[in-house]
C-alpha cells in the first residue's frame, strides 16, 4: 500500500469468519495477506483449519482464534442442503447462546485492542463491534438474512424471527464491500463494489504439472466437490480416454482407479485448477472466482436449496464458462459428454482479481477516517435489493419475474442496462396480437385465452434465441436454451391447458368420500408435445453420448424442459430413455418409479410429468415407440394449495394423450393423473384437484361426490356472489406429514367405527332373537350398513352423533391401533406404529363437512338475501375450525380469516351493505391458500385489498390474490399447430 498510510500507526483488525465452507476462508486468506503487508495485525475468528491460513500467511502479525459463531447451511447430503436443519443449528448455534457470545465478544475485542472489526460474514460480529465501539465492515457476496429468508418460507415459519435478527445485527456495520457475483442485500446502508477476490498462483501450470508427472498433451479435470456423496465410487470409465481427474478432497482409505489422482489434503487449489483443463464440481464463489479468474471451464452441478447460487451461476454463464452437469450423469459416470463441451468453452472474464488488494486498501482507509460512502446511492440500493428479496420471498413459476436482468447482470459488474421492474412486467403482459399469427392451428380453439396466447408467442420466439442469446423474456437462459432445441418446426405440435384450482368447500373429506366444490382459478399450465421418430430427435449431448455408451442406435428419448426451474430451485430440464420404464416387455412398477425419481431432488419434479407416461403405460397398455419432446410452462404458484402439481400432470397427459391420438375421458384422465400422483410421486392426494383440472369450467363450481369420482354436475356461482382465493405465504404439501397423519386419523376412524358398528349389530341381534319389530329391523340395517362403512362421509352427522363419537378415542398410538385392528385400509398411506393419530377430529371432519358442502350446494340456488349470504359465510368459518381441530390450521390461514371477519364486522360494513361474509383454509391445509366469499361488488374488492395490506403490515409478506376463473383442459381440449414460416434448424 501506498507511503503516506506505512507511516500511521499499525492498526489491529478483527475478522470474523463465517462456519459456511472453505470459500470464505480462503477469500479471507487474501484480504488478511494484503492488510498484514501493509503492517496491521489480524486476529482471524474462524472454525477453519490452521493450515488454510498458515501456508499463505507466515507472519507474527496473524492470530487465528477458533470459535465458530454461526454454522452456515446444514447439508443434508454433498448436493442438498437441510433446510430446518439449518435454521435450527443457526438456533442453536448463535440464537439460543446470543447474550453469552455478544459480552464475550466485546470483552475480547477490548483486550485485543481491536480499532476494527471485518465480518466475512458473521452477523453479531457486527452487533458485538457496535456494542464495543468499535466500528465494523461486511466483505461477502451474500448475507445470511437472505440466505436464511428462503429456508423460513418454505421449512421453519417458526424461526422468523432469526432474519430479522439477522438483518438488524448487519445494519450495525459501516458499509458493504460487496463481491461479484451477489445477492440483494437490503439489510446494509451503503455498498462499496470491487473485483474478484482471488488467490494468488505460486506455480506455473508448467511447474505442478511435472511435479505430478502429467505431460502437456494429456486433458486434466479437477474434481473440486468438498465432500463427495456418500457411497459415491469413482470409475476408470467416467473418464474419456486419455483424460486424468485431480480429486481434491479424496478421504485416506478411498480407493481410485489408475486414471484418478488423490491430491494431498493442503494442495494448494489455486495452483492446479490453472493447471487443468476443466473443473468438475459445485458452485460456490471460491470455485466460480477462480475458474473465472483462470479462465478455466467449469462443469458445475447444482445444490438443492443452495440460495447464492442462482446469482454465481448467471455470472458463471454470462461469462462462457459454465456447463451444468445433471445429478443423475455425475453419480452414474456419464461425464464425457459434459467434459467434451466444456473444451469448446471459450472463458472471457476480463475484469480485475486484486479485490483482496482493494479490499484491504479500503479497510485500512476506513480505519484511517477516509470516507468511501457514497450517501446519495443507498436508498436507491437498498431500494431496490428489497424489491429483489421480495421477488425471491414470493416467487411464482410463470407468474411472477426471477432474478431481473437488470439485477443479475449488475451493471457496476457486467456493464449492462439497469432498469425498472415494472417495464418487464409490462413487456411479458404485453398482447399486442389477439392471434397467434406465428402459428397455424390446426386443430382446436385457444378460446381467446390470454396466456394460451402467451404461451404460443413464447413458442415462436424459441428461435430468437440463436439470434439474440440475452434475449430471454421471464425465462433463464438456460431453459430458453434447452427448449430452443426441443421441436422440430416442420412438424405438428400439440399444446394442452390445465388450470388450479381453488377449494371453495370439501378440501381433505374427498378421501372420505364427501361432495366437494371446486373452482377452476385463472392461473393455469400449459405443455406443448410432439411425438419425434428416434432418429430425427435433436438429443441433448449427454443422452446422445449416453445411447452411444450402450452401442444403441436411436432409441425413444422422453425429454423435459420446465420453465421456472430458477425460482423454485430445481434442475430445468430432464432427460430419460422410455425404456428406464420397462423391465423387458412390462412397465416397471409404482414403487420403482418412486425410487427412480427420488435419486436427484434437483429433478424429483420431473415425476409429475414423466410419471404420465408410466401410468399410460401401465394402465392402458400403451407403449411408445417414438420419442416424445415436452415443454412444461405453468402459471399456477407452487405451494400455495391451489392444485399446482394436478395441473401439471393433467396438461401433460392431455398434451401426451392428444399427441399420440388417445381418446381419454376428462374423468378417466382424472383418475389417472390421481394415481400419478399418489404413486409414482407419492403424494396421498384425494381426487378432487385433478377432477377439476380436468372436468371444470369457467365461473362455475364443480360439484363431485369421491366415490370415487361421480361428477354431478357444474353449479353456477350467482352473480351477486364473488369468490376470492388469498395465499397465506406459507408453504403448503400435500406430501407433509400433517395432511398424511390426518388422513391415516380418519381411516382409522372409519375402521373404528365399523367395528363399534358389528359389535352393537351382534349385541342388537342376540338381544333380539328372531322376532325383532319394525323399528328394531331398521336400527339392524343401519348398523350393517355401518359396519361395512365404505366411506366415512355416508354417516350422518346426526348418526355419528348418537351412536359413535363417544366411542371414538381422541388419539391412538400406531402400533396399538394395528394390534387391534389390523389395518387402516388406505392404499396409499403406511401407518407408522410409533406415531400416535389424531382420531375423534380427524374422523368427525369429513363427516360434518359433507354435510356443510350439501347444505352450502343448497343455499347457492335459493333466493338472493343477506341471509343467504350469511350462512354460505358461516359454512366457511365452520369448515374452517374443523381443519384447526384436526391440526392442519397455520398463523398465516388464521391470520387472513380473522382479518376478514374483522372486516365483516366492522362499523362500516354494518351501516351499509355487507360485503365478506366468510373464509376458510382450503386444500390440504397447514397453509396454502384462504378461500373467501363475499358480495360481487366494488367495495368487496376493495375491502379484499385492505386486507392484503394489512396482512402485509403484520407479516412482511404481501397475499397473492387468485381471481377469476378459466376452462378445465376438458373444455379447452388441445391445439395442433404448426409453424407458418418454420426457421431453418441445424
Amino acid at each position: 500500500m501506498g507511503t503516506e498510510e506505512s507511516k500511521k500507526r499499525p492498526l489491529v483488525f478483527a475478522y470474523y469468519v463465517t462456519g459456511h465452507g472453505f470459500g470464505h476462508a480462503t477469500r479471507v486468506v487474501e484480504v488478511a495477506r494484503n492488510l498484514i503487508l501493509a503492517g496491521h495485525d489480524v486476529h482471524v475468528v474462524t472454525g477453519a483449519p490452521d493450515f488454510v491460513f498458515t501456508s499463505e500467511i507466515q507472519s507474527p502479525r496473524l492470530f487465528l482464534r477458533k470459535v465458530l459463531l454461526d454454522c452456515g447451511a446444514v447439508q443434508a447430503d454433498a448436493l442438498t442442503v437441510d433446510r430446518l436443519a439449518s435454521l435450527e443449528k443457526y438456533s442453536e448455534t448463535a440464537v439460543v447462546p446470543r447474550a453469552s457470545i455478544l459480552a464475550t465478544e466485546v470483552v475480547w475485542l477490548k483486550s485485543i485492542k481491536a480499532d476494527f472489526v471485518v465480518s466475512d460474514v458473521v452477523p453479531v460480529a457486527c452487533r458485538a463491534a457496535a456494542d464495543a465501539g468499535i466500528p465494523s465492515v461486511c466483505i461477502t457476496n451474500f448475507s445470511w438474512d437472505f440466505i436464511y429468508a428462503e429456508y423460513v418460507m418454505a421449512a421453519g415459519n417458526h424461526h422468523r424471527s432469526i432474519v430479522w435478527q439477522i438483518a438488524e445485527d448487519y445494519s450495525h456495520c459501516e458499509f458493504l464491500i460487496r463481491l461479484p457475483g451477489y445477492c440483494p442485500m437490503p439489510a446494509f446502508r451503503d455498498i462499496i463494489d470491487v473485483p474478484l477476490v482471488v488467490r494468488r498462483l505460486h506455480k506455473s501450470r508448467k511447474e505442478v504439472r511435472k511435479e505430478l508427472g502429467i505431460g502437456e498433451d494429456v486433458k486434466v479435470v479437477i474434481l473440486n466437490f468438498g465432500g463427495q456423496p456418500a457411497g459415491w465410487k469413482l470409475k476408470e470409465e467416467y473418464l474419456p480416454t486419455g483424460w486424468l481427474c485431480l480429486v481434491c478432497g479424496a478421504s485416506e482409505s478411498q480407493q481410485l482407479p489408475p486414471n484418478f489422482i488423490k491430491l494431498a489434503k493442503n494442495a494448494y487449489t489455486p495452483d492446479i485448477m490453472a493447471a487443468s483443463d476443466c473443473m468438475l464440481g459445485k458452485i460456490g464463489y471460491g470455485t466460480v472466482s477462480e475458474a473465472l479468474a483462470y479462465k478455466l471451464p467449469f462443469v458445475f452441478v447444482r445444490r438443492d436449496y443452495f440460495n447464492e447460487e442462482p446469482f454465481l451461476r448467471n455470472m458463471l454463464e454470462y461469462y462462457q464458462g459454465g456447463v451444468e452437469m445433471i445429478r443423475r450423469d455425475l453419480l452414474t459416470g456419464h461425464w464425457r459428454p459434459y467434459l467434451e463441451r466444456a473444451m469448446t468453452l471459450n472463458p472471457c472474464y476480463e475484469g480485475g482479481t486484486n479485490g483482496g488488494e482493494v479490499a484491504a486498501r479500503i479497510l485500512q482507509d476506513t480505519a484511517y477516517g477516509k470516507n468511501y460512502t457514497l450517501d446519495k446511492l443507498s436508498g436507491p440500493r437498498r431500494l431496490r435489493d428489497a424489491i429483489v428479496l421480495g421477488y425471491q420471498l414470493q416467487r411464482v413459476p410463470g407468474r411472477d419475474l426471477c432474478i431481473p436482468d437488470w439485477y443479475a447482470n449488475a451493471e457496476s459488474e457486467l456493464g449492462l442496462r439497469t432498469g425498472s421492474p415494472t417495464a418487464v412486467t409490462a413487456e411479458n403482459n404485453s398482447l399486442t396480437d389477439s392471434y397467434p399469427q406465428d402459428f397455424e392451428i390446426l386443430h382446436g380453439d385457444f378460446l381467446g385465452l390470454s396466456d394460451t396466447l402467451s404461451f404460443l408467442k413464447s413458442l415462436a420466439g424459441l428461435d430468437a434465441l440463436v439470434d439474440s442469446p440475452t434475449k430471454t423474456g421471464k425465462h433463464s437462459i438456460r431453459e430458453r436454451k434447452a427448449a430452443a432445441g426441443l421441436f422440430n418446426w416442420e412438424e405438428d405440435i400439440f399444446v394442452a391447458r390445465a388450470p388450479g384450482r381453488l377449494d371453495v368447500m370439501g378440501g381433505i373429506a374427498d378421501y372420505s368420500g364427501s361432495l366437494v366444490l371446486q373452482m377452476p382459478i385463472r392461473e393455469a399450465c400449459h405443455v406443448a408435445v410432439q411425438k419425434i421418430h428416434p432418429s430425427k430427435q435433436r438429443l441433448w449431448k449427454h443422452a446422445l453420448a449416453r445411447q452411444q455408451a450402450r452401442g444403441q442406435g436411436p432409441t425413444p428419448v422422453l425429454q423435459i424442459v420446465s420453465y421456472g426451474s430458477e425460482l423454485s430451485n430445481r434442475g430445468p430440464t430432464f432427460d430419460m430413455d422410455l425404456s428406464d420404464f420397462l423391465e423387458g416387455d412390462e412397465p416397471i412398477t409404482y414403487e420403482k418409479a418412486r425410487q427412480y425419481f427420488a435419486r436427484d431432488p434437483s429433478q424429483r419434479w420431473a415425476a409429475y410429468v414423466a410419471g404420465t407416461v408410466l401410468v399410460l403405460m401401465k394402465e392402458l397398455g400403451i407403449r411408445f415407440e417414438n420419442s416424445i419432446s415436452l415443454l412444461v410452462s405453468s402459471a399456477v404458484p407452487e405451494g400455495k394449495g391451489v392444485s399446482s402439481s394436478a395441473s401439471v400432470e393433467v396438461a401433460s397427459m392431455s398434451a401426451i394423450a392428444a399427441a399420440h391420438g388417445l381418446n381419454i375421458s376428462p374423468r378417466e384422465l382424472a383418475l389417472l393423473c390421481q394415481k400419478v400422483e399418489n404413486h409414482v410421486v407419492g403424494a396421498p392426494c384425494g381426487v378432487m384437484d385433478q377432477m377439476t383440472s380436468a372436468c371444470g369450467e369457467a365461473n362455475k363450481l364443480l360439484a363431485m361426490v369421491c366415490q370415487p369420482a361421480e361428477v354431478l354436475g357444474l353449479v353456477d356461482i350467482p352473480g351477486h356472489i364473488r369468490v376470492w382465493g388469498i395465499d397465506s405465504g406459507i408453504r403448503h404439501s400435500v406430501g407433509g406429514a400433517d395432511y398424511g397423519s390426518v388422513r391415516i386419523g380418519a381411516f382409522m376412524g372409519r375402521e373404528i367405527v365399523k367395528s363399534i358398528a358389528s359389535t352393537l349389530l351382534s349385541e342388537s341381534r342376540l338381544a333380539n332373537g328372531s322376532n325383532p319389530d319394525e323399528s328394531e329391523e331398521d336400527g339392524v340395517e343401519l348398523l350393517e350398513a355401518e359396519a361395512s362403512l365404505d366411506y366415512l362421509c355416508n354417516l350422518s352427522p346426526h348418526r355419528y352423533e348418537a351412536m359413535y363419537a363417544k366411542m371414538l378415542p381422541e388419539s391412538i398410538l400406531g402400533e396399538s391401533f394395528v394390534e387391534k385392528y389390523t389395518d387402516h385400509r388406505d392404499p396409499v398411506t403406511t401407518i407408522d406404529k410409533m406415531r400416535n393419530y389424531g382420531i375423534k377430529a380427524a374422523a368427525r371432519h369429513p363427516i360434518y363437512e359433507n354435510f356443510r358442502v350439501k347444505a352450502f350446494k343448497a343455499l347457492l340456488t335459493s333466493a338472493t338475501s343477506d341471509d343467504q349470504l350469511n350462512a354460505l359465510g358461516e359454512l366457511l368459518y365452520q369448515c374452517h375450525y374443523s381443519y384447526g381441530d384436526c391440526g392442519l390450521g397455520s398463523d398465516g390461514t388464521n391470520r387472513l380469516v380473522q382479518l376478514v371477519q374483522e372486516m365483516q364486522h366492522s362499523k362500516a360494513s354494518k351501516s351499509g351493505e355487507g360485503t365478506l361474509y366468510g373464509a376458510k383454509i382450503t386444500g390440504g391445509g397447514s397453509g396454502g391458500t384462504v378461500c373467501v366469499i363475499g358480495r360481487n361488488s366494488l367495495k368487496s374488492s376493495e375491502q379484499i385489498l385492505e386486507i392484503q395490506r394489512r396482512y402485509k403490515a403484520a407479516t412482511g409478506y404481501l397475499p397473492i390474490l387468485f381471481e377469476g376463473s378459466s376452462p378445465g383442459a376438458g373444455k379447452f381440449g388441445y391445439l395442433r399447430i404448426r409453424r407458418r414460416n418454420p426457421p431453418k434448424q441445424n
